[in-house]
Order: C-alpha cells, then sequence, then structure tokens
C-alpha cells in the first residue's frame, strides 16, 4: 500500500491510502445521494453489513490457521532483504512481488574462509484452512512444497507438527495433516456460481498478523496466462490480500470457501487491488486426488490448441467468434483417434462451451483418465460431435521412469534425455539433460528457459546425463553465476544464470 511505502515507521497509516479514499468517497456519495428521510435506512443498511461480516468472521476464523515452514539448504548465497515497515522483518522482494507466502528469511551463521559454508536454515510462512475435523488442510504449494518441517497454529493457540500429505506444483495447491480431532471445518462452497461484482473476504496471516479479515468484490473471473501456475483460472478480487495470505480462504458471504488466495500483482511488494484466488472447485478436484494417491494425474487428449482471434474466425466462415482452433493433433492420441485434426475449432466440450484455451485446458486436465466425453467441432461449415476417451497426461516424473533433479536454487527441474523425451521434444541426434519444469519468477524463468529446453553445456562443459549437470553446478557453487549453452527446436544459444537474483 502506498502509504506504508511512503511512511514506513507507522504501519498503521493505512486510512489514509487510495484505496481507502475510495471507499470514504463511495460512501459519502451514497449517504449525499440519499432523501433525508432516507439517512437512517442508509446508515442501518451499512451497520447491517459490518454485521454480516463480523459474523462470517466468528464462524470461519477458528477454521483458518498459520502456517510456519523451515527448510534446510546448502550453499546459497546471501539474499539481500528489505522491510517496507522500516523494521526488523526482512522480506525477499521477489517473493513480496509474487507470492504471498513470507519470503524465507536466512539465518546465516558465522564462518572463517577456510571453513566450508554449512546448511542454512530459511524459514517462511504464509495461511491455510482445515478442511476436516480430522486436521486435513489446504493450502499453496509454494508455502510447503519444498519445506523440511511444517508447523501449524490454531487460532486458539494450539500448535501441531504436520506432515504433507501431496502438493501439485502444476496448479500450487497442497494438502497437509496435523494429528487432531474434533477441529473446526470450513464448509467449501460452488466457485461456478460465483459472479463479478459479488462481495468477498479474505481471511489470513499477513506479515504475521493471525487471523487479519479484509473485504472486497469479485473483480473478474477465469483469469488466464497470468503465469503464476500452469494450470490457471483464477478468481480476481481487490480484497486487500498481502504476504503472509498466501493459501488462506476467499470466503462468500454464506461464509464458504470460494477461493485460495495465491498472487497479488503489485509494484510495491503490498495490496495494490489486484489479487488472486484458485477457485475452489478447481482446488477441490485436486485435493481430492492428493488425499486419496498423493499425487495429481490429469486429462490428456494430445492437441496443440490457439485462441480463435476475429480473423481466424472469419477465414474459417463462424459466424460466431467462439471456441478454440486446433493447430495440431499428436500421432496416436486419443483426439486423433476420436477422429479429430487440424483446423478443428472446437466450440462445445462436455456440454459445455468452449470460450479460450486456458480454460479448456483446465477443464481436460480435471478429467479422469478413461472416461468418455462428447466434444463438438466445427469443420466443412458445419458442426460434428465426437467422443473422445480421455488420455492420462504424461507427468514429468512418469514420461520416461528416470531419475529428475532440481539444480539448487535455479528454479527448473531436469531429466536424462531418454529415446522417448528425444522424439517427443525432437532432439532425436543430441545429448543433454531436459528440463522438465521451471519455477515461476525463478533465476531460469528469467532467462527465457522453458520447459522443453535442451541443456547441453555448463561453464563450456559438455553435459550427457543428470550425474554431469550436478557436478558442474557442484564446481560452480562458489561463484555468482553460470554459463549454459541451450537448445529448442528452434535454435542453439548461450545464457547466463545470475545466481545471485
Amino acid at each position: 500500500m502506498k502509504t506504508i511505502t511512503n511512511q514506513p515507521g507507522n504501519p498503521y497509516a493505512s486510512y489514509r491510502s487510495p484505496r481507502h479514499m475510495k471507499w470514504a468517497v463511495c460512501l459519502l456519495f451514497v449517504w449525499a445521494a440519499c432523501p433525508t428521510q432516507g439517512q437512517g435506512s442508509a446508515t442501518e443498511n451499512l451497520r447491517l453489513m459490518g454485521k454480516t461480516f463480523a459474523t462470517i468472521a466468528k464462524e470461519v476464523s477458528p477454521a483458518v490457521v498459520f502456517i510456519k515452514v523451515e527448510k534446510s539448504v546448502e550453499n546459497q548465497p546471501d539474499v539481500q532483504n528489505f522491510s517496507p515497515f522500516g523494521g526488523d522483518s526482512p522480506l525477499g522482494e521477489d517473493f513480496f512481488q509474487h507470492f504471498f507466502g513470507m519470503p524465507f528469511q536466512q539465518e546465516q551463521p558465522r564462518r572463517s574462509r577456510q571453513v566450508p559454508r554449512p546448511k542454512q536454515r530459511m524459514k517462511g510462512q504464509g495461511s491455510g484452512f482445515i478442511i476436516s475435523s480430522n486436521g486435513y488442510i489446504m493450502t499453496n504449494n509454494h508455502v510447503v512444497g519444498d519445506a523440511d518441517k511444517v508447523m501449524v497454529k490454531l487460532e486458539d493457540g494450539r500448535e501441531f507438527s504436520a506432515k504433507i500429505v501431496g502438493t501439485d506444483p502444476h496448479s500450487d495447491v497442497a494438502v497437509i495433516k496435523i494429528d487432531a480431532e474434533n477441529l473446526p471445518v470450513l464448509a467449501l462452497g460452488d466457485s461456478d456460481v460465483l459472479e463479478v461484482g459479488e462481495w468477498v473476504l479474505a481471511i489470513g496471516n499477513p506479515f504475521g498478523l493471525s487471523h487479519t479479515l479484509t473485504a472486497g468484490i469479485v473483480s473478474a473471473k477465469g483469469r488466464s496466462s497470468v503465469g503464476l501456475a500452469d494450470y490457471e483460472n483464477f478468481i480476481q478480487t481487490d480484497a486487500a490480500i498481502n504476504p503472509g495470505n498466501s493459501g488462506g480462504p476467499l470466503i462468500d458471504l454464506n461464509g464458504k470457501a470460494i477461493g485460495m488466495n495465491t498472487a497479488i500483482v503489485s509494484r510495491s511488494g503490498g495490496s495494490m487491488g489486484i489479487g488472486f484466488a484458485i477457485p475452489i472447485n478447481m482446488a477441490r478436484a485436486i485435493k481430492d486426488q492428493l488425499v486419496q494417491t498423493g499425487s495429481v494425474t490429469r486429462g490428456y487428449l494430445g492437441i496443440v490448441i490457439q485462441d480463435l482471434t476475429p480473423d481466424l474466425a472469419d477465414s474459417f466462415a463462424l459466424d460466431e467468434h467462439k471456441g478454440i482452433l486446433v493447430a495440431e493433433v499428436a500421432e496416436d492420441s486419443p483426439a486423433e483417434k476420436a477422429g479429430l485434426k487440424q483446423g478443428d475449432v472446437i466450440v462445445s466440450f462436455d456440454g459445455k462451451t468452449v470460450g479460450d484455451v486456458g480454460t479448456f485446458r483446465n477443464r481436460v486436465s480435471l478429467k479422469t483418465p478413461g472416461t468418455h466425453e462428447e466434444i463438438t467441432i466445427f469443420r466443412d461449415i458445419k458442426n460434428c460431435t465426437f467422443t473422445v476417451t480421455i488420455g492420462e497426461l504424461p507427468g514429468d516424473d512418469r514420461v520416461a521412469g528416470i531419475e529428475s533433479h532440481t539444480p539448487n536454487n535455479l528454479g527448473l527441474t531436469v531429466q536424462a534425455l531418454s529415446s522417448k523425451l528425444a522424439k517427443r521434444f525432437g532432439y532425436l541426434s543430441e545429448q543433454g539433460v531436459i528440463v522438465t519444469e521451471v519455477a515461476p519468477r525463478s533465476v531460469a524463468a528469467k532467462a527465457g528457459i522453458q520447459i522443453g529446453t535442451l541443456i547441453q553445456e555448463v561453464n563450456r562443459q559438455q553435459i550427457h546425463n543428470v550425474e554431469d549437470l550436478k557436478q558442474a553446478l557442484h564446481k560452480n557453487e562458489d561463484k555468482h553465476s553460470v554459463l549454459l549453452l541451450i537448445k529448442t527446436e528452434k535454435y542453439s544459444c548461450y545464457v547466463v544464470l545470475n545466481t545471485e537474483e
């Protein structure tokens, strides 16, 4: 918030912020527009709204938890921290601007130049909410995903050690569990019926301030291509969300969770009125799989798709600019077996209209492999309906069943280049390791590395397998950058990854 940034010594000066001034002006306008005889009714309506918020807060707060995590990391470079409050609470800038979990604070032990740098303990915090009386809790993957130790604190002051049941980095959903019974539970709502303009409440632990409640409206739905996760369908809200809210619930006026607060758009690190929450229907589907199996299996069609622009729609003689275009159909894929072809326009899937690539991709991914779904396409100036058997999306750890490795602090995961992966990505005559995952806003992401990139050299040393990569990076531990030779389907190039970022 601007006021906090401009007045670092006064974290409670937010009543002067433009956001709060906006509310004051709106309320003043409503008051001025009402006839004199209606001023009592207007005041009473505002009082009733406040009572509604208070009632919801009392009902849901016991089921919202404060999560603290710790992780042990070897040979991490020093991190420059800052605090917008002007105090001693260090907050990492990248985490501050991108995610809500409080950035890791490093405990840096004293050391001499002759002694190797010991492991460092990194701490972070976020929010979550209880979804079963026996201790299952939903939160974000970026809050707990890499943690060695997870602690949960309830509103009544009790603390528990939690175990990670399962995590899904692709959707940023995670489930943890504490050993307790008869816990308060937050009911889950239906995010599909949520409408833009509805009131919502966000509750969590921003900046470690336990059980903070903020109010706002649903600003938009179906936000995709934000770049925060592989599968996105965010609810956008202007309810104030800040670092530490991550994993906490977004609540409707029925007192039910209709979203999981996940990220913000911010230039200052604090709330600027644009926050994102994972729709609860999507999060619940991921949660069910994590609880049952500890992992997530996604549906798969085997097509490359793109949004249908007005020009493309005109060229395909479509009366309405609706649907998505099939740019490629993989050989022997579920889509090819069902009869889909390159150039088809998908207008309906599972009885629901198809509007954009992101939403369609999410819907397919949540289907159970082996199920049969109807898909309607536009081809040759007419609609055709096919029945497709959903396949299973090959996960990064299941494509070839081989070892994966996450290079320390680079933000990417790699696998050895098997013949199957080489054929899939077009590297049949190449050597190296292939990138199977890139963390948003990571060092690798900032350098332009994407899933499917082939790493062939590290500091001019050829890489043939995962072990070569490990050794090359181990030799590079004391340096602040690393030189990679990478290859994509189109070209090879050198990139420098600045590990100090």
